[in-house]
């Protein structure tokens, strides 16, 4: 199904049935899905030109990747996500750029079909928790590319979120690390048959 109809799903209060359609329709031994470093996996379900679908999952279950920058970044494209279950905070961060009291450098980081190229800007800033936002079961929130951000989950909960994408002419994907970091590559993690088989059931269980 296309972003625009995955969007009217979970517009008209079918996201649930849609993704469970999806889980055990398609997705079962078929989805490539990534351990994503910032913290959750990705099952990517739908990609055309600068549109895309995924089912974020956050469990104790399966391991995570680690970022080698930190948890704040921001889209090059805007962001529209779904709670199917568990608990989802949304934590705005206010960067402001500064010189000589920086607390971090601004990475770009740009996706290939091996991993990711992050390569430091000659951006500095510091940053402060701005708004928090609370999300739970049934909630979709929406996020405008370009927004310095965190999504944060429960210590040891187990959430799922339907992630749409649509990228943004002339925005960057963002995030912030420390200031002496260098260039660097980071390949993503792929999960196993097992795992992803684990990860499609998890999601389902939660979801029947």
């Amino acid at each position: 199904m296309s972003y625009r109809g995955v969007y009217q799903r979970v517009l008209s209060g079918q996201a649930r049935a849609w993704a469970l359609e999806a889980l055990t329709g398609r997705v079962a031994g078929r989805v490539a899905a990534v351990r994503h470093p910032l913290g959750f996996v990705c099952l990517p379900l739908e990609r055309a030109g600068g549109e895309g679908v995924c089912l974020h999952l956050w469990s104790t279950s399966l391991p995570r990747a680690e970022s080698t920058t930190s948890q704040i970044h921001c889209h090059s494209w805007d962001l529209v996500s779904h709670v199917l279950y568990g608990q989802v905070r949304n934590v705005h961060a206010l960067v402001t750029d500064t010189g000589s009291n920086a607390t971090h450098r601004v990475f770009e980081v740009v996706s290939t079909p091996d991993g990711d190229r992050i390569s430091p800007t000659g951006r500095t800033v510091r940053h402060a928790t701005g708004l928090v936002e609370v999300f739970g079961p049934g909630d979709t929130y929406r996020l405008p590319a370009d927004r310095f951000h965190s999504s944060m989950v429960p210590e040891g909960g187990e959430t799922a979120t339907i992630a749409l994408g649509r990228g943004r002419p002339g925005s960057r994907d963002l995030s912030l690390g420390p200031l002496g970091a260098g260039a660097h590559h980071v390949s993503r993690q792929p999960l196993d048959a097992e795992e992803t088989a684990l990860a499609v059931r998890l999601i389902a269980d939660r979801l029947t």
